[in-house]
């Protein structure tokens, strides 16, 4: 009974065995059709990849165009820089580095440091480029001539009052003197003027008080620092040339500049140091356009007083040939900077 079922048990566990070994040969087979199969997409997909685009041979074409008709770039306008008089030339420079309302040769006080095509100098480390100091002055008329009139005496008569009865001759009562024909003529000369003593001017006596000079508007400047490589020695000047735009430019400078000194000397107070740099645009009308504030490291009021400047300002219209070299949004004004200094 024991060895029947131990007889038994032994072929029941062979079996199991040979199912066993059966599913791990099924499965082996399935892994490695499965592994077949991934490396087959897989080289599929690379070649596929590899496979250089193939062009067309396109058949060569030739335009025709008529150069008159391409219309060029304008190029940019050189930067800014006002000529003070003190720097202004009666000849152009040989290279136009800036624009400007006259024109000015490079020179430098210093010895060149520097790479940029500006003269070398010490100051302050500032935007801008001031090549020297100078105190602003707001322009005026002048003082007018103060007119003094003498006081008349109260018994002096007029000349055109009626004559008086002493001094009217009767000349109807009177017999004419017979007299030469040389002193005829002498009494039919145009007489010469009296001296002043004798006929006095009662309305023309007047002393005029010297009359002050006018003067005209000149912006505050700070010599500011400057590492150039200009070697011509004088005063700091730049290689700037005097045309229509850049003397447009003066006028705008001018109007603006003017302006802003006299709003901030009244409101003074009220500011604090800082720098404020603007962008608008002045368009063919002479209007001021698409005004912004780029930075301010001052305060509120110090912005207003730069923005109302401005605005305020009145400007010429554009002429005509400074219009054509511009772009339809007029002249730009890109980096405005207005510096309020410590006292």
């Amino acid at each position: 009974m024991s060895t029947a079922e131990i007889t038994f048990s032994v072929g029941e566990l062979a079996t199991e065995r040979r199912q066993e070994a059966r599913k791990i040969l099924w499965a082996f087979l399935a892994a490695l059709v499965i592994h077949v199969i991934i490396g087959f997409l897989l080289a599929v997909v690379s070649a596929v990849q590899r496979l250089p685009e193939v062009e067309e041979d396109k058949p060569i074409e030739m335009t025709i165009v008529d150069s008159s008709m391409i219309v060029p770039p304008k190029p940019k306008n050189a930067q800014f820089v006002e000529t003070d008089p003190s720097r202004q030339s009666a000849e152009a420079p040989e290279e136009k580095t800036f624009e400007s309302n006259a024109n000015s040769k490079a020179a430098s006080e210093a010895a060149p440091t520097g790479d940029m095509p500006l003269p070398s100098q010490d100051g302050r480390d500032q935007p801008g480029l001031d090549l020297d100091n100078q105190r602003y002055t707001l322009a005026n008329q002048g003082a007018q001539p103060t007119v003094e009139t003498a006081p008349k005496p109260s018994a002096a008569p007029q000349p055109s009052t009626a004559p008086q009865p002493t001094t009217t001759p009767v000349v109807a009562e009177t017999p004419a003197p017979t007299v030469a024909p040389d002193q005829f003529a002498m009494l039919t000369r145009t007489p010469t003027p009296p001296p002043q003593e004798a006929t006095p001017q009662p309305q023309s006596q007047t002393s005029v008080a010297p009359q002050q000079p006018a003067s005209a508007y000149r912006p505050e400047r700070q010599q500011t620092r400057i590492r150039g490589n200009i070697s011509n020695r004088g005063i700091s000047s730049v290689n700037a040339l005097g045309t229509p735009l850049g003397r447009y430019q003066k006028i705008v400078t001018d109007a603006i500049g003017s302006r802003w000194y006299a709003y901030t000397e009244s409101r003074r107070d009220l500011i604090n140091i800082g720098t404020l740099t603007a962008h608008f645009f002045v368009d063919r009308n002479g209007k001021i356009q698409n005004l912004k504030i780029i930075s301010n490291t001052s305060n509120e009021a110090f912005a207003n007083i730069c923005l109302q400047s401005i605005l305020d300002a009145k400007l010429p219209p554009i002429p005509d040939d400074v219009a054509a070299t511009l772009p339809p949004e007029g002249l730009e004004w890109d980096g405005v900077n207005f510096i309020m200094y410590p006292n």
